[in-house]
């Protein structure tokens, strides 16, 4: 009677530790879709802001049309991508196109001093840490969940329950953008 006792007990401690894992799990899955959630609502903020901006700049610089018409082409291919890769390889164009105009617009000092351009540069930038302080965030939590999913004994409930690893959001040309930028006289 006491081995089954002993067996039972056992049993109900692996059946508590499958529970736990689990939840675990289930919970690591739903912070990194929040996570992913705060991306897109920034992303879309500066989809927003987009239009605005272009249209500020395009009153001062109307013959730059080739910009313009970049930073709409990255901003549909951006606001189109569907898989994460793809994702961050539209936000790294998108971003290399907004750079484009900003450089168009240090040309028009009387554009660099318009209050309406001055309100969309600081909301694009404030933006753009929200995007970086987000994507930082939802990579430290796919970096926790892939974590649960590959230890060990984690792994054997992942398995068991088909838990997927996920991707990171990664910026392609983000390694680029640190560089300095190089000045010439």
């Amino acid at each position: 009677m006491t081995i089954l006792y002993i067996v039972l007990g056992i049993a109900v401690l692996i059946l508590l530790w499958i529970i736990f894992a689990y939840n675990r799990l289930v919970s690591l899955v739903n912070q990194t879709k929040e996570a992913w959630a705060d991306i897109e609502v920034q992303l879309k903020r500066r989809y927003d802001l987009i239009p605005n901006l272009v249209s500020t700049v395009k009153g001062y610089a109307a013959h730059e049309s080739g910009a313009f018409e970049n930073v709409t082409k990255a901003r549909a291919s951006a606001m189109g991508a569907t898989s994460l890769r793809d994702k961050g390889m539209a936000e790294s164009s998108l971003a290399g196109a907004l750079r484009t105009v900003f450089a168009v617009a240090e040309a028009y000092p009387d554009l660099k001093a318009n209050q309406n351009f001055l309100a969309l540069e600081q909301e694009l930038s404030d933006t753009e840490n929200k995007i970086q302080s987000a994507r930082r965030f939802y990579n430290g939590n796919v970096r926790d969940l892939n974590t649960a999913i590959e230890s060990f004994p984690s792994n054997v409930v992942a398995s068991l329950f088909h838990f997927g690893r996920m991707e990171l959001f990664d910026l392609p040309d983000e390694h680029a953008a640190q560089e300095p930028v190089e000045v010439k006289f």
